[in-house]
């Protein structure tokens, strides 16, 4: 299955750009994982990153989603799979768990933060403080969530170039 990408917003008001490009990048990291073996997505080629794996950033990219929406914005309670003594261990677990459901995961939960957005104000304070005590607001959570997607995927373009000499995408 290919997946369709635009960066281009249907509309040009803030949050129809912001949901926009957090599509994009999001697509951008199924579009790489598209055709990659088992093996090759639960590699991990870079001796100094011993989690750096296909399956391992797609399921921190989940995670990464539902700490910032559902526990910072939302205030919830914390049901991440990482703990103190193993804070990576959503990558960790992730070379256990098919890439395909990993990633059908991950479109299920964007769904949901989808609906999450459209409900609520770019104004709207999180519930939870971030590390400096302070409230951000849903506009930097987006904003957060658009880079820290695209500096990952910079990662899964390097992990699958490595794997099988796919580039692109």
């Amino acid at each position: 299955m290919t997946t369709t990408r635009t960066d281009t917003p249907p509309a040009w008001d803030e949050r129809t750009q912001l949901a926009t490009f957090l599509d994009y990048v999001r697509d951008t990291a199924r579009a790489k994982c598209e055709g990659v073996s088992a093996q090759d997505a639960r590699s991990a080629p870079l001796p100094g990153s011993p989690l750096m794996t296909l399956c391992g950033l797609i399921s921190h990219l989940r995670w990464v989603e539902y700490s910032w929406f559902q526990v910072v914005f939302l205030g919830e309670e914390d049901a991440g799979p990482w703990t103190d003594e193993d804070p990576d261990r959503e990558m960790r677990i992730a070379v256990d768990a098919p890439l395909a459901d990993l990633l059908t995961d991950y479109e299920q939960q964007a769904a949901r933060y989808r609906t999450l957005v459209a409900g609520h104000s770019l104004d709207d304070t999180a519930r939870r403080p971030i590390r400096d005590g302070r409230h951000v607001d849903l506009r930097w959570i987006l904003l957060h969530l658009i880079e820290e997607t695209a500096r990952h995927n910079g990662h899964i373009d390097i992990l699958r170039e490595l794997a099988d000499g796919e580039t692109g995408s």
